[in-house]
């Protein structure tokens, strides 16, 4: 199958899984998952449709941007860890973040932005499954609410909502607890009516998953494999 009949088959996954939940397939979100995929095959995706793209390293973006500046009203995240000394570049390349997970390096981002006058949607990475070996802070831990009560002070960071990748699984069913977990944190969030922050973006669900996901809730699902096929090796 071809890049555009992927992205048409992904699009009617989703439209079948929201309407199974009672939600509108347009107020899910598609993000093209674009980690070692070259610029011709993003181009193929955006020739298709899809304009919301996720990269998972700064410097391999950095190495597909200049190829990838002409594709008007696409839309460029950062979706994995990021490291506070990555912060300048992201900010320079990307528009959206979608795994900060500290006051520091919210800092380094925002005082970025400042310096390049523009705005930076971020997202919160919760770490739902309290793993060792994946980043994001759990979701009753100090590093959160320090990151909820530090929001009103970064003048060009918009918190909008969280993200989460949860243990691996290959039944789909298996990540249900953690995004129902994600949504049940992003309610009481939003209950408390916290200045500067929104709750209004839930990132979660990948090319496995994602029907699971828009069952609890996701705003916005990640898929590469399903999108682009096999990644190729990086």
């Amino acid at each position: 199958m071809s890049i555009a009949d992927n992205i048409a088959s992904v699009r009617e996954r989703i439209a079948i899984a929201a309407r199974r939940a009672g939600r509108l397939a347009c107020d899910v979100a598609l993000m093209g998952v674009t980690k070692t995929h070259s610029p011709e095959r993003i181009r193929e995706a955006y020739a298709a449709g899809l304009r919301l793209f996720g990269e998972n390293r700064v410097q391999e973006f950095a190495g597909k941007a200049g190829a990838l500046g002409d594709l008007g009203g696409a839309q460029w995240h950062m979706i994995g860890h990021l490291q506070t000394n990555k912060a300048a570049k992201t900010a320079e390349l990307f528009s959206g973040v979608d795994s900060v997970d500290s006051v520091k390096l919210a800092e380094r981002l925002d005082a970025a932005a400042q310096k390049l006058g523009k705005k930076l949607g971020v997202l919160i990475e919760i770490n739902v499954g309290g793993e060792a070996a994946k980043s994001g802070v759990t979701p009753d831990s100090r590093e959160l609410e320090e990151l909820l009560l530090a929001a009103p002070r970064f003048e060009t960071l918009e918190f909008r909502g969280l993200m989460t990748v949860p243990p691996f699984a290959d039944d789909p069913e298996q990540a249900r607890p953690f995004f129902r977990k994600l949504r049940e944190l992003r309610d009481a969030i939003a209950r408390r009516k916290l200045p500067g922050i929104r709750m209004d973006e839930l990132s979660m669900g990948m090319s496995h998953d994602f029907e699971v996901a828009i069952e609890e809730g996701s705003t916005c699902v990640r898929a590469g494999t399903a999108v682009f096929g096999e990644r190729a090796k990086a």
